[in-house]
């Protein structure tokens, strides 16, 4: 009887095992490999360094389905989770956006910001290469790596791989000094009448030589949607002006200037009173362009493609100008075949309208700002966004929140990229600060760049690089900067220290 139960016992163990297995790769949210390899995981200085590449093979994620690798450090008695890397299909991903959209103030601080979240659709075959800095604590030291592999994104911990590395390198076991940066935030100029600019483009369908537009005409009806929205839009914010429409109509390079242009500004004007029927903005405001033959247009979408004469089509369109013939220089090519199929594939896609919208957005009291960035973000000037920033205590994340939103609306501002680095910096993010500091220009020398700069070497580790920033930004009178020229004197003592106590 009891070698009979052992029997059984062994026997529900193996099904419990077979169904485990069974329940994991039928969950698996993607097709393909995933591997992970690390890079370095090293105490330095006050930071342990974690590097880790994520490499994707032929991966493809289901589109209502995701996946999550939470690196960890752990010991026997303690564990850690850092930052995860989320991959998701794409209407996860939509969801992923809407859920961070809707979120309250409240449920944003206690929110666990991942490492990065990627959609699926452009890693196919790729590596995430993650870089993080943990702030070193004593029992780091025996710690080791490992990441937890959530491969159905639905957080059961009976379904998680679990992938163990090795322990944390260590530079020294006694304690570094810890950097104390002062940040220097770049408050932009406030706008005295806050203009804007928003576009349109519609692939409108003409029947042949025709210039009115046939709403139901094949695709038209979604083209038109789309302007419509646009408009849609900007009718309904109280808080906007409309001042003027410019319709851009832009013809192919067939046939002559003079008739496409005919054409082009025909087409431009039916699109005008289409517009003017449906909405009661002043005739006056409306302006017609002729945007020229749609060379710019054709080579980009030649870009796009591949076909045997590409190449020599390019060619043609680059170095000879139209003035000397460019079009029968096209025509000519290998007797017009591929003429032929540009004229056919491509030249449609060129006869394209725009519908640019100037509009002014009043100003916002501090208040108002607060509610509005909710909202609409967009209707803020970037002087508003630093002032409600500086309504939250600095370093908060309500305040890192507004100058990544600033730099979200204006991603060309070198004022917004500043001070978005400076925001990341705050929070040790430094891939985040080196990227935003790498859309300004340095050339500039402007003072709060240099110091965000500064600090970024200095927490890297690049003592000298890092001290010729801060004199730069010193010398233009910046107190922060005089600051952490102290701290990075303070710093190179205690690096000096521990080589001596190493030795």
């Amino acid at each position: 009887m009891i070698i009979r139960k052992i029997g059984f016992l062994v026997c529900m163990l193996m099904v419990c095992s077979l169904n485990i297995n069974t329940a994991m790769a039928q969950s698996r949210s993607y097709e393909g490999g995933i591997t992970v390899n690390p890079v370095r995981l090293e105490q330095k200085g006050e930071f342990i360094h974690v590097d880790i590449d994520f490499v994707l093979n032929n991966v493809k994620v289901k589109s209502a389905r995701g996946m999550d690798f939470i690196p960890r450090l752990v010991t026997p008695g303690r564990t850690q989770n850092l930052p995860k890397v989320s991959i998701k299909g794409r209407d996860e991903y939509l969801a992923y956006e809407r859920e961070l959209a809707l979120m309250s103030a409240k449920e944003k601080r206690n929110y666990e910001k991942p490492y990065i979240v990627e959609k699926a659709g452009k890693l196919r075959n790729d590596t995430i290469r993650y870089q993080y800095l943990v702030p070193f604590e004593s029992w780091m030291k025996d710690a080791r790596l490992d990441v937890q592999r959530d491969e159905c994104g639905c957080g059961e911990t009976a379904l998680m791989n679990i992938e163990e590395f090795g322990k944390v390198t260590l530079e020294r076991i006694w304690t570094p000094y810890v950097v104390a940066p002062q940040f220097a935030y770049l408050q932009p100029k406030a706008e005295e009448i806050k203009q804007r600019d928003i576009q349109a483009e519609c692939f409108l369908d003409f029947e042949v030589n025709k210039v009115n537009i046939r709403p139901e005409y094949m695709n038209n009806p979604q083209e038109l949607a789309k302007i419509r929205k646009m408009i849609d839009e900007l009718k309904s914010d109280p808080n906007v002006k409309v001042n003027r429409l410019d319709i851009i109509g832009y013809a192919s390079p067939e046939g002559t200037l003079a008739a496409n242009k005919r054409l082009s500004e025909g087409r431009a004007m039916a699109l005008r009173d289409y517009l003017a029927s449906r909405y009661d903005f002043p005739r006056n405001q409306y302006y017609i362009v002729f945007g020229g033959e749609n060379w710019d247009g054709l080579e980009k979408a030649l870009e796009t493609i591949e076909f045997e004469y590409k190449d020599e089509v390019l060619d043609i369109i680059r170095n000879i100008p139209i003035e000397k013939g460019r079009e029968t220089k096209l025509m000519q090519l290998h007797g017009g075949t591929p003429y032929r199929y540009l004229l056919k594939y491509i030249f449609p896609s060129l006869r394209v309208a725009i519908c640019k919208v100037n509009y002014e957005v009043r100003n916002f009291s501090v208040e108002e700002a607060k509610e509005i960035i909710k909202t609409r973000p967009q209707n803020l000037s970037l002087n508003e966004m630093f002032l409600v920033a500086n309504t939250y205590p600095t370093g908060s994340q309500e305040f890192i929140d507004v100058f990544e939103a600033a730099v979200r609306m204006y991603p060309q501002s070198e004022i917004a990229n500043i001070n978005a680095a400076t925001a990341a910096l705050s929070r040790n993010d430094l891939v985040s600060a080196e990227r935003y500091l790498g859309m300004v220009n340095s050339n500039k020398n402007l003072p709060e760049y240099n110091n965000a700069m500064g600090i970024l070497m200095l927490i890297k580790g690049d003592y000298e690089l890092s001290e010729k920033y801060l004199k730069v930004a010193e010398q233009s009178g910046l107190d922060a900067a005089r600051s952490n020229l102290e701290e990075l004197v303070r710093k190179k003592a205690n690096a000096a220290e521990m080589r001596t106590n190493s030795k």
